[in-house]
């Protein structure tokens, strides 16, 4: 009998619903910024010590996955440095207090976080700031010997606060391409990431000292003007780190989260600052060729303001997607506690996301993660009783490839309600997802990591799907749970 009431369930519809028949979706992208310049998010201090560096991570990733994301991005190059092992840049001030010293007793933070991020299901994108030299200060002093601000002197410039590297010059751009092919190569993340900073922040009245680059660009023949030579070389770089990825590992994704307005007046009722005028950087045309599988724009605006607003923009960048990229809307949630910002605003913005689904907007990240680990004024206890409330999968980029995960396998019940299954031997599985039927419908319970291997469940019907690390399912097998005994499915 039982055998016989199998093979019917296995003939289920299996549509993608959720809980209560409300609209949270199945797939969608939940990723927070891991900022560790200025230990803004972490390590909170450079004074920690390895062990209290790891279990703070772990604290965060943990509380993170109860909240339901799926996603981190991790700043893992914030000024020509390495929270990593690098051969090619000096150990980062962030962890040490001394740039180029390493963590004693030694650990590689990335290789820790990609281990830890993937336990908990969790995608890990690598966050580079690609020109800035030292964040704060304009001086090259205590800067490691083999920093790029030594490397290349005649490119390194003060600039503000800050000092900078000459994104025009060649040297620089092929530096920093190797560093990421470097990362890429040894570490197995799920996509790389950029942020705002190509050209810097303009500084009133302070022209960027690139002058001697750009005549030596225009002595060699070149006939671009000054700003379309800027975005020229800051597009060469983007490219670049695209073509890259693509010929080193075809799964791993790019990312970039421009300033969110592309030029004021576009579209008409925006009036801001300009970041292809001010910052040289062509973010429309890099989601226009395709050269980013994915989008964040940074939306750091209300819903309602006087002048900019996060639906008007988020809607003008989705209609810049000829090649149906992924677009993840940046949030900031920090605005709740350095803006008086309502949480409700932030969950709103999430509602407005999530209506343009159609239209490939299929998921969010917030600046930055401690709002919702430190759950600032409530904002993930609200999250977590709605809008991420039940678990959800990465969108799948069907353009990028991995192998197919395999179906699971030896899936059954036992007399104690807990299903089991085997583990994964072909290596393609990242992660089980187990649906439950309720209500005619299939909803999404738990995503659950390769190693786990059972589930108590009360009794109903269940199916379990293989997930790979792009978020492509395997078929499912479904199977019913009463509380006894059942017949093995899926060999």
């Amino acid at each position: 009998m039982m055998s016989t009431l199998i093979l019917l369930v296995l003939g289920f519809p299996f549509c993608f619903t959720v809980q209560d028949g409300s609209l949270w979706p199945v797939r969608e992208f939940r990723g927070a910024w891991i900022a560790t310049v200025a230990n803004i998010d972490w390590p909170s201090s450079h004074s920690l010590t390895t062990s209290q560096q790891k279990n703070e991570l772990i604290t965060m990733l943990d509380k993170l996955q109860e909240d339901n994301f799926n996603a981190i991005v991790l700043q893992v190059r914030t000024s020509g440095d390495a929270l990593y092992n690098s051969s090619l840049e000096p150990w980062s001030y962030y962890l040490t207090g001394k740039q180029g010293k390493a963590p004693s007793p030694y650990y590689d933070p990335l290789e820790f976080a990609v281990q830890e991020a993937h336990r908990r299901n969790m995608e890990i994108h690598a966050w580079f700031n690609p020109y800035r030299a030292r964040s704060g200060s304009s001086s090259t002093s205590g800067l490691a010997h083999n920093h790029m601000a030594h490397r290349f002197p005649q490119y390194t410039y003060p600039y503000g606060h800050n000092l900078w590297m000459d994104p025009g010059a060649k040297v620089v751009q092929d530096f920093i391409l190797s560093v990421f092919r470097d990362v890429v190569t040894r570490y197995d993340i799920d996509g790389v990431h950029m942020d705002d900073y190509f050209y810097p922040y303009p500084v009133s009245g302070v022209p960027f000292p690139d002058s001697h680059t750009y005549s030596a660009y225009i002595s060699g023949g070149g006939q671009l003007s000054l700003a379309d030579w800027r975005r020229d070389s800051v597009n060469t770089l983007v490219q670049g780190i695209y073509t890259s990825v693509r010929s080193i590992k075809s799964h791993v994704k790019v990312g970039i989260s421009p300033f969110g307005i592309w030029k004021s007046a576009h579209p008409p009722t925006i009036r801001c600052l300009s970041s292809y005028d001010s910052l040289y950087a062509d973010s429309k045309k890099w989601l226009e060729l395709g050269w980013v599988d994915y989008l964040t724009p940074q939306l750091y605006w209300k819903i309602d303001p006087p002048q900019q607003s996060y639906p008007v923009l988020l809607d003008w960048w989705l209609q810049q997607n000829k090649m149906n990229r992924h677009v993840y809307a940046g949030n900031y949630a920090s605005g709740v506690q350095t803006k008086s910002w309502s949480v409700s605003e932030i969950e709103r913005q999430v509602g407005l996301s999530r209506d343009r689904r159609d239209h490939l907007s299929l998921g969010n990240i917030f600046f930055s993660a401690k709002i919702f680990s430190h759950n600032t004024h409530g904002i993930a206890n609200t999250f977590t009783s709605g809008e991420y409330s039940t678990p959800a999968i990465q969108p799948e980029m069907a353009w990028l490839t991995a192998p197919a995960p395999s179906t699971p396998q030896n899936v059954h019940a036992s007399a104690d309600s807990k299903l089991h299954w085997s583990s994964d031997s072909s290596n393609t599985v990242r992660s089980w997802a187990v649906y439950t039927f309720k209500a005619d419908v299939w909803e999404l319970l738990k995503v659950l990591d390769r190693d786990t291997l059972q589930l108590s469940v009360p009794a109903g019907y269940y199916a379990m799907r293989g997930v790979n690390r792009l978020g492509k399912e395997s078929e499912a097998v479904v199977i019913h749970v009463n509380g006894v005994s059942v017949s093995v499915v899926g060999k």
